[in-house]
């Protein structure tokens, strides 16, 4: 696999001139190579701050946009931290260094089990990735601390909401997919609050019983 020497450190500089201040995340993205995240085909581009594309019409977010929806969570490290879309787990890795546990669930089974063979090879010991309807949650492993949405939908999940403890942050594209808001929440005794407008951004359509209806395999 042909990495750019230092490309990791420079993606993290260039994340940080784009207004990330989380040292902890800062550090993270400087270490962990996202050369080893994204398709082969790819590699010569994993520096780039752009989106990549995957299978299923799919693309990996870009990566000032990740940083930037992870700080808003606002992670001091001792979070359990639910992750709905896992892509090829770059971003995965990141809420790992940064938070006490993260369970990720992915909606295709393929992309899931790449995400699963590049985080052993890096070693990512507590994250557990899962193939389901990420729009459902994982009510079993309920309640998170922190829930990070990878996908754009009109509104938040109920079932999201239902499974955040009290006090917990949400980030999430709203909008209809290719012009949204990622948009931090917060859930209060009263349900589930809007924090404010982290950026403006062009995501993938959110898939799933609370989301939208997932599109018919391409012939």
């Amino acid at each position: 696999m042909r990495e750019a020497p230092g490309g990791a450190k420079r993606l993290a500089a260039a994340v940080r001139a784009r207004g990330v201040r989380d040292e902890r995340l800062l550090s993270a993205i400087a270490e962990i190579p996202r050369a080893e995240f994204v398709p082969s085909e790819r590699v010569d581009a994993a520096y780039r701050d752009e989106p990549l594309p995957i299978p299923h019409r799919q693309v990996t977010t870009q990566p000032s946009l990740v940083a930037q929806m992870v700080e808003a969570l606002g992670l001091a490290g001792n979070e359990k931290v639910l992750e709905v879309g896992t892509g090829y787990g770059w971003q995965t890795a990141l809420l790992a260094r940064v938070a006490r546990a993260v369970w990720s669930v992915e909606l295709w089974p393929d992309t899931a089990q790449s995400a699963r063979a590049r985080l052993e090879r890096r070693r990512v010991a507590n994250v557990h990735v899962v193939v389901g309807d990420g729009t459902k949650g994982l009510p079993g492993e309920a309640p998170f601390e922190a829930i990070l949405v990878a996908a754009a939908f009109t509104s938040v999940p109920p079932p999201l909401v239902d499974q955040l403890s009290d006090r917990g942050r949400l980030v999430q594209p709203i909008g209809p997919g290719g012009r949204d808001d990622v948009t931090l929440f917060e859930k209060s005794c009263s349900g589930l609050v809007r924090v404010r407008s982290v950026v403006p951004a062009h995501f993938v359509r959110l898939y799933g019983r609370h989301g939208y209806r997932r599109p018919s395999p391409a012939p």
